[in-house]
């Protein structure tokens, strides 16, 4: 039993893997405080709707003004100690780390031995693990791009003025969600899996079993047109097509459900032009597709939904 949690300690506590480590604490960390904070500033809120008297008078943040506070926080000394500081101990950290830890590096490259599993640094590790769900030209070049021009036209497409300054989850809700799906529950979950579940051949191993470099998968993937007796090239092209089509229009008109479901966004929507909002649902439909196609890779064993002679999808 102890080799087995001993080849998952060898995993997580190999240098190039301790930002992995950190990120498995810290992202729950955060996410439980500005939890507290959302509902506290939530609580606020609530009470000055309820109270219009009060909100006239009452000071909008969660720790009002008290006797003898300056009224304006100034740069210095405030903020230039704080930040003076955090760059102190983030120094020491750094220097602990440098000097306890060796550094991550290996042995001159030898064509006749290549390394398995052979894995990106850690913050590739999601790209990485895209590429067993999607074609190279797709998982290495079109969901990176998309990734990059979705996160510059968010200043954009969000037309919600609120939350600006201040936790909150009760006026941020479809913004936070997006968050939550899009970058923990996706991106972070497969750089973990990268790190801990891909071993040998990039194959699955759980955290307790023992890396065998001599093991054999005999699962079949194919591809989602063989599944329905489609063996013509041209009628599988079509089929495909067709597919992916109706999976943007149901998948679009669920995002239109989700953006309308209830009065507070449904105000937000009316504000955005049929620009933004086309932007936004056409982004979003992407963002659902990969953990749509992991689940029909690791579920169905389907590789490939659309198959054409010049691209796969």
């Amino acid at each position: 039993m102890w080799g087995d949690w001993h080849q998952l300690w060898e995993i997580m506590s190999t240098p190039d893997n301790v930002p992995i480590v950190a990120m498995l604490f810290l992202v729950p960390f955060y996410l439980w405080y500005w939890h507290r904070q959302a509902v506290a500033t939530d609580g606020l809120i609530t009470q000055l709707e309820a109270d219009p008297a009060l909100a006239k008078t009452h000071h909008r943040k969660v720790f009002p003004w008290k006797q003898g506070w300056d009224r304006e926080v100034h740069t210095w000394p405030y903020l230039m100690r704080v930040e003076f500081l955090a760059a102190i101990i983030i120094t020491v950290i750094l220097m602990i780390w440098a000097i306890t830890l060796n550094a991550p590096l290996e042995e001159p490259a030898n064509p006749n031995l290549t390394m398995n599993p052979a894995k990106a640094p850690w913050y590739f590790l999601g790209l990485q693990e895209m590429l067993v769900y999607f074609d190279p030209w797709i998982a290495g070049v079109i969901m990176p791009t998309i990734i990059i021009v979705g996160l510059m036209v968010i200043p954009y497409i969000d037309e919600n003025p609120l939350g600006n300054g201040y936790y909150t989850y009760k006026q941020r809700k479809f913004a936070i969600w997006t968050y939550l799906i899009g970058y923990v529950f996706l991106w972070m979950v497969m750089i973990a899996i990268g790190t801990i579940i891909r071993g040998p051949g990039w194959g699955w191993f759980w955290p307790t079993q023992t890396w065998d470099h001599n093991r054999l998968v005999f699962e079949v993937n194919r591809d989602l047109h063989t599944l329905f007796g489609i063996h013509n090239r041209l009628i599988a092209g079509i089929f495909g097509g067709v597919v992916v089509l109706l999976y943007f229009v149901v998948a679009g008109y669920c995002v239109h459900l989700i953006c309308t479901a209830n009065s507070f966004t449904r105000k937000i929507y009316k504000r955005m032009s049929l620009f933004q909002i086309v932007t936004m649902n056409l982004l979003l439909v992407l963002m659902i597709s990969l953990p749509v196609k992991i689940a029909l890779r690791l579920l169905l064993r389907i590789k490939y939904v659309w198959v054409t002679p010049w691209f796969n999808v």
